[in-house]
C-alpha cells in the first residue's frame, strides 16, 4: 500500500491508501476522488485523468511513454515537466507519499 495525496484544484486534499499494482487513476476512482474523470477507463485514450505531479516526485516516476506524451497534448493546460496521466502510473510501495494535483478542469 502507498499513501497518495490527491489535491483538488481548490486545495482540498484527499489522502488515501492505494494497493500496489493499481494505477494512481484507479486509486482515485475507487476512493471517489473528484477531479479525475478517467473517461477511457485507463486505456490511455483520453486525457481526463491528467494531474500535475508534485515537483519532488517527478524524477522518481518512470518516464512517460510516447502514447502518454501524445495524449497529454489534449490535456487542459499541460505542464511539460509535471503533467502525467494517472492511468499510466503504477502504484508500488516506492510511491508512498506521492502528491498529485488536479487541474482546474479535465478536457
Amino acid at each position: 500500500m502507498a499513501k497518495i495525496t490527491y489535491i483538488e484544484h481548490d486545495g482540498t486534499e484527499h489522502v488515501v491508501d492505494v494497493a500496489a499494482g493499481l494505477t494512481v487513476m484507479e486509486g482515485a476512482r475507487d476512493n471517489g476522488i473528484p477531479g479525475i474523470e478517467a473517461d477511457c477507463g485507463g486505456a490511455c485514450a483520453c486525457s481526463t485523468c491528467h494531474v500535475y505531479v508534485d515537483a519532488d516526485w517527478v524524477a522518481k516516476l518512470p518516464e512517460k511513454d510516447p502514447m502518454e506524451e501524445d495524449m497529454l497534448e489534449f490535456a487542459y493546460e499541460p505542464d511539460e515537466t509535471r503533467s502525467r496521466l494517472t492511468c499510466q502510473i503504477k502504484v508500488s510501495d516506492a510511491l508512498d507519499g506521492l502528491r498529485v494535483q488536479m487541474p482546474e478542469r479535465q478536457i
